[in-house]
């Protein structure tokens, strides 16, 4: 984990002085929006978070899809697009503090990027929070980036003007990735560390690796460094020595 860079540290300290939470909000530094393989059908998406601060940008974008098709990544990287203040919140390590005291202030921020946005639905104060910043955002022009796990109409809230809220800004779907999703995403991953793998070794990894993305690049990781310690190409014999298949 990298640390952040110094403007969303200084929106972290901030965030953690004024609530003192015991929280170090941090981003991976390989979570950028040039490290996303960027499918024909997700290209729209892409641009409405790179222009997002602008004048014209969208207030509000949401976004939602399946464990592993991007969302973590895509809010963190949205983090680290500009200097601008900006501030990741994944309500999965926050819902056990109070709703009241994580979101306090935020939207004096430029952006804020909420994750996993299900986990709190259900609890009044949350949603009620939650609420309350869409409406504080609005009005001081805080862009928000927020992801769920299903569509704004499908999702279980209690609150129904919360539910009138996750309406507001453009949604998109994130799709899970498919086998030949997953081979060009490992080939496109690698290329961006400097290293040759072919469709055929690519396909092969998929077939015999956990299936969920963040297993493929672990996966991608330890035949990276194995690779460079043996000076050896990524061939399937390679593979299947390194990883004991």
């Amino acid at each position: 984990m990298a640390e952040l860079d110094p403007q969303q540290a200084g929106a972290a300290k901030e965030f953690s002085r004024q609530h003192q939470l015991p929280l170090e909000v941090k981003l991976r530094d390989d979570a950028t929006l040039d490290n996303f393989l960027a499918l024909p059908r997700v290209e729209p998406l892409l641009r409405a978070l790179r222009v997002q601060l602008e004048s014209d940008g969208e207030p509000i974008i949401y976004l939602y899809g399946p464990a592993g098709s991007g969302k973590t990544h895509l809010l963190q990287a949205s983090c680290h697009l500009s200097d601008a203040g900006t501030l990741y919140l994944p309500l999965k390590e926050l819902a056990q503090y109070p709703a009241e005291d994580v979101l306090q202030g935020v939207e004096q921020l430029d952006r804020v990027c909420i994750d996993d946005l299900n986990v709190v639905l259900g609890d009044v104060q949350w949603e009620r929070a939650l609420f309350n910043l869409y409406n504080n955002a609005r009005q001081r022009g805080c862009r928000l980036v927020v992801a769920g796990d299903a569509a704004p109409r499908a999702l279980t809230v209690e609150l129904d003007d919360l539910r009138s809220r996750l309406s507001w800004g453009i949604v998109y779907q994130l799709a899970d990735a498919d086998d030949d999703d997953k081979a060009s995403l490992l080939q496109f991953r690698a290329a961006r560390r400097g290293l040759s793998l072919s469709a055929e070794v690519a396909n092969f990894i998929v077939s015999r690796a956990p299936r969920e993305m963040e297993h493929l690049l672990e996966v991608l990781d330890k035949l990276d460094n194995a690779s460079l310690s043996q000076k050896r190409a990524l061939s399937i014999p390679f593979v299947k020595q390194t990883l004991g298949w």
